[in-house]
């Protein structure tokens, strides 16, 4: 009973369309999505740190060091943005990693809920089966024991 969930079980098997395929179609875009932030940020800090690391070299004319100082603090807040890029992308992962674990778990129960759904139908068909067999055996017992001469024979234990 997938209701287009996330990772319905049993649905993609048949030509790559549908809630399954939609799903992992997604999931692989925001991986990919993901994995350029977490390139592009990392890039950003690694290059920003050379240049700080390059740029803090003591010079001695005053006018150069106040622009450099200037750029290192420049460069310094682009690490930052970078990094707090980072951290944003570190929750937005945690979140997915919870939510879809609540999607793949709400998937697994109405699997199995379906699952039981149809035991239950096999199991009600097997006993209404199993009733009609025994009520047609009863029934042949019963008028073999009516048309039976040993019954017309046998005393009633009332007549005593």
């Amino acid at each position: 009973m997938n209701k287009g969930g996330v990772g319905g079980v049993g649905l993609g098997s048949g030509g790559g369309g549908g809630p399954t395929a939609a799903a992992a179609a997604a999931a692989a875009q925001k991986q990919k999505t993901l994995l350029q932030r977490v390139d592009a940020d990392i890039g950003n800090i690694v290059d920003n740190f050379s240049f700080l690391v390059n740029v803090a070299r003591v010079n001695d004319p005053p006018v150069r060091n106040s622009q450099e100082a200037f750029m290192m603090e420049m460069r310094a807040a682009r690490m930052v943005q970078a990094a707090d890029s980072l951290l944003k992308l570190v929750s937005e992962l945690k979140q997915t990693a919870i939510f879809s674990g609540f999607a793949s778990l709400n998937d697994h129960v109405e699997q199995r809920t379906e699952e039981f759904t149809q035991q239950a139908e096999k199991t009600d068909v097997m006993l209404a089966r199993i009733g009609e067999e025994a009520a047609a055996s009863l029934k042949d017992l019963e008028s073999h024991y009516y048309s039976s001469s040993q019954r017309t024979n046998m005393p009633f234990p009332a007549d005593n």
